[in-house]
């Protein structure tokens, strides 16, 4: 039975593997491909779930794959099987097989059906990784997956303005609630002592052994945990997202973020719920979050002028009284909550084209004024502003914008005297310096430690600079380099690194590091001067200069599973509890670096192409 498990990894990933060989013009290959392996794993989902009620239900853990161990630390890929991974197991595979179909027809000559489909099966391999985890190592591969998956998807039109530009917001959202799944993981790992599972986490002697002498940090995993499950399921202060992610296709709005990605916060909660189930206060705070949220979404929704961010607010509303169902135990409750929104989302949203010429022709022939509701007993100045705030979404966007990128934004323009030359020159004489330090000089602990902290500070200026550079990419890009050796250096001077595990870290930053800065070169050489002042959709003169430095970005970035990715995760296994600022100094430089890597990609191979000359956009309804 366990064996079993790995063929709803493999299947997808298999399919996703075959389908980049398939020419873009075999249409009718690329969809039966798709269909097949899906459906493939749809039937095996009912077969696999009929046996395991056969058997009564036992949970099912495989420790399966040692990525990298060393001493008290060991990285390793976990599967787990349980009810909660049977419901999001069954009502994906059917949304996906019924959504794959409708896409065949729907996208038939569109340009981009090939990167479509493929973008699916990566997607699909995603969402399974995360459902099938059994510890937070394997959930965050999957969650990565679906981070950049969902970024294709929502910029599938690439050669228009506003998806792009939406996609860059959604990725950035993503990012945010990536800090709270690091930060959770790295805490974790000095409570426990080990990369601990979810099997163990439902033993309740053995977590409330650990949580009744460190309460505190108990309640930091917790809040971490929520702040990913709110940043991915769309709660608030991150509900705008939501609304931006419907400018892909409607197949893609209907399947992930109607249906399954909007849903992954919920499958967090409700797959950490032993760990924070005896924290009362940490199950006010998700509850009341979901219930305020439900509140001022449903008032939202209630404004739009766009079928699709209309259902799109819905769809925040039960999901935030499905964060409520959650807190207060009502898991099953919750997962069939959770199972009747999907449907209902995806059907809304595949049949919302219809609706619209529906609504237009009621409108013309069977007029009905509007019935009396609930506000038009609130004082008229109330039920004003009630209905200001809710069409201008309650200025979330702004909100994020004043106190989240402004300030970025601020740190970054104050370093806009450095240029490739002078980084060059001033990274080499310091960064040898630092390293000379290390080597050949026995420093007091204290020192050590306020190093640790201020390379940990250039670290991230490094990387806000690189996020507000507007003018050469290779700078930018040059920047997320430096970023990488700077929080080496800060973690050799806080807890001494090994050489193997600086090898195995820097070999993936320097490799991607040194094919994506001559990826810049050849596409200066061949297009002329590249700019991060605008989109500039070389992407569509140079598809393989774009491909490849797309691959660039992923190893990078730290994309699963790179020696980046492995590195990244060995970094904080050096950072101690009692270290909130260094830890945090390492999560931003990390989340911000993917947000500027990504960043460069979009303006460079996205968006109208710099020589075309059409109206565009600038605001999405």
């Amino acid at each position: 039975m366990e064996i079993l498990l790995h063929l709803f990894i493999g299947i997808p990933l298999l399919g996703f593997i075959l389908s980049l060989f398939i020419p873009a013009q075999k249409e009718n290959t690329i969809a039966r491909l798709t269909i097949f392996t899906i459906g493939l794993h749809l039937m095996l989902g009912f077969i696999f779930a009929g046996y395991w009620l056969y058997l009564n239900h036992p949970t099912v853990n495989i420790k399966d794959i040692i990525v990298y161990q060393k001493d008290d630390y060991e990285f390793f890929i976990d599967f787990c099987f349980d009810k909660i991974t049977a419901v999001y197991l069954l009502v994906g595979s059917i949304l996906s097989f019924l959504v794959t179909i409708y896409c065949s027809y729907y996208l038939h000559r569109e340009e981009g059906y090939k990167r479509f489909f493929n973008t699916i099966l990566f997607f699909f391999s995603g969402y399974n990784l995360v459902i099938f985890s059994g510890n937070f190592e394997t959930l965050f591969i999957g969650w990565e997956i679906l981070g950049i998956s969902s970024f294709l998807l929502i910029s599938f039109y690439r050669e228009r303005y506003l998806p792009v530009k939406n996609a860059l917001k959604v990725f950035s959202i993503y990012r945010l609630g990536d800090i709270g799944l690091i930060l959770a993981m790295w805490m974790s790992h000095h409570l426990w002592h080990e990369n601990i599972t979810f099997l163990k986490l439902s033993n309740n002697e053995f977590v409330h052994e650990h949580l009744d002498s460190h309460t505190l940090v108990g309640v930091f995993i917790s809040l971490m945990i929520l702040i990913a499950a709110a940043a991915k399921s769309a709660q608030l202060p991150f509900s705008s997202w939501l609304p931006r992610a419907m400018e892909g296709p409607t197949p893609s709005s209907a399947i992930f973020y109607g249906s399954l990605s909007v849903h992954i916060g919920v499958f967090l909660l409700l797959r950490t719920f032993p760990f924070w189930e005896n924290q009362d206060s940490i199950r006010w705070v998700i509850g009341g979050l979901g219930g305020l949220t439900a509140l001022l979404a449903s008032g939202v929704a209630r404004v739009q002028s766009s079928v699709k961010s209309q259902i799109a607010y819905s769809s925040i509303v039960q999901i935030g009284i499905i964060f409520i169902e959650a807190a207060a135990g009502f898991e099953k409750l919750a997962l069939f909550h959770f199972a009747g929104n999907a449907f209902l989302r995806t059907y809304q949203l595949l049949v919302s084209p219809s609706v619209v010429t529906y609504l237009i022709r009621e409108q013309f022939y069977n007029f009905v004024p509007r019935n009396e509701t609930i506000e038009d007993s609130f004082p008229r100045k109330l039920q004003n502003t009630f209905y200001l705030l809710s069409l201008k979404e309650w200025n979330l966007d702004q909100l994020m914008y004043r106190f989240l990128w402004s300030p970025i934004k601020w740190m970054g323009n104050k370093l806009d005297f450095l240029t490739l030359k002078s980084l060059t020159y001033s990274f080499i004489i310091t960064y040898l310096g630092a390293v000379a330090l290390l080597i050949w000089t026995n420093l007091p602990e204290y020192w050590e430690g306020k190093l640790a902290i201020l390379f940990g500070f250039i670290a991230v200026s490094m990387v806000f600079k690189s996020f507000t550079e507007r003018h050469n990419p290779q700078v930018a890009w040059f920047l997320i380099v430096m970023n990488h050796f700077w929080i080496t250096l800060a973690v050799s001077f806080n807890e001494k690194f090994t050489l193997e595990q600086v090898a195995l870290y820097l070999s993936g930053v320097i490799i991607s590091g040194a094919f994506g800065s001559a990826a810049l070169f050849r596409l200066k050489q061949q297009a002329g001067e590249l700019s991060l002042d605008h989109f500039q959709g070389h992407s569509f003169a140079h598809p393989k200069i774009a491909l490849f430095f797309l691959l660039c970005c992923l190893g990078l970035t730290g994309f699963p599973i790179t020696p980046t990715f492995v590195g990244e995760d060995i970094v904080f296994t050096h950072i101690h509890e009692n270290q909130l600022l260094l830890a945090a100094l390492a999560s931003i430089s990390f989340i911000v670096d993917g947000l500027s890597i990504v960043r460069i990609y979009a303006r460079v191979f996205l968006g109208p192409h710099i020589k075309t000359t059409y109206e565009m956009a600038h605001r999405s309804s």
